[in-house]
């Protein structure tokens, strides 16, 4: 009988992790310091169990294969970091109400995109909002991330009952279905929000070039501090080219766009515009 290799010590070398610095560098822009040699076996570990593998060198030579796209997604998808919760970082909600939406009141469609949406509470917190202050008027929602897996749970749009900790209550209230039965303990985002938000896989590092739509508010939050700072401003840049003239682009409360070469106004911390 063989064992598994979760019971086995996995370790990476520094010439293989080398290797899976450049393959997800090169892929979608992470950069993995050595100090991530342990979270990058741990995230790793139950995939090579799965496939009978018992180094990492073996499994990086199969997702660095051309034709191995599905399983370097799958590693991809093991790899990135997908923390968040609705209404993250409530500042930048308050100001979507309080200061940006009231100089949107004009008839046009309003178009957010939230680029690197997880499993989707920002999105759907963004929703909520936008339902209760702008129910009269037009707007959407397009969510992007590079990992299949958060995007396949963000369409379900069923979180389990303390992820809505943070949902004001009004909105939970209001958005929220209660879960019964089997789903006890869940809560599910009402249809009528769900059918508003499109979620899409985007790679940041190579927007499709028929995307070619521009938003009025564009998130891009706590996603650039895991790229080198070349790569935070070809992102950017690229990212910036989607805002259309007077729109805004908000980042991370702990990211810094100081020192780069962008066509960006910052409103307040963390909350820029482009000039019109």
């Amino acid at each position: 009988m063989n064992s598994s290799i979760e019971s086995m010590a996995l370790d990476v070398s520094d010439q293989e992790m080398l290797l899976f610095q450049q393959l997800f560098r090169e892929h979608i822009g992470l950069y993995l310091p050595f100090s991530k040699k342990a979270l990058l076996c741990s995230r790793l570990s139950r995939r090579l169990g799965e496939l009978s593998m018992s180094s990492m060198q073996e499994y990086y030579s199969l997702i660095s294969l051309p034709q191995e796209e599905a399983e370097r997604q799958r590693a991809i998808d093991l790899i990135t970091t997908n923390e968040t919760y609705f209404f993250r970082e409530q500042k930048h909600f308050d100001a979507l109400r309080d200061d940006i939406l009231p100089e949107m009141q004009s008839p046009h469609p309003l178009k957010v995109w939230s680029a690197a949406c997880s499993t989707g509470e920002e999105a759907y917190s963004t929703a909520m909002l936008l339902d209760r202050h702008r129910s009269h008027q037009p707007w959407s929602i397009f969510a992007s991330d590079i990992s299949q897996r958060v995007l396949s749970f963000a369409r379900r749009g069923l979180y389990p009952m303390m992820r809505g900790e943070h949902i004001p209550p009004e909105y939970l209230a209001r958005y929220c279905l209660c879960g019964t039965g089997e789903y006890e303990g869940h809560f599910l985002i009402d249809q009528k929000i769900r059918k508003r938000v499109v979620f899409e896989q985007r790679n940041l590092l190579s927007l499709p070039s028929d995307m070619d739509e521009q938003f009025d508010i564009v998130f891009l939050r706590n996603v650039i501090i895991y790229f080198d700072f070349p790569t935070k401003v070809s992102v950017l840049q690229s990212v910036i080219n989607k805002v259309r003239p007077g729109g805004w682009l908000i980042v991370g409360h702990s990211e810094s766009l100081h020192g780069m070469p962008l066509d960006l106004q910052m409103q307040a911390p963390s909350i820029y515009r482009r000039p019109s």
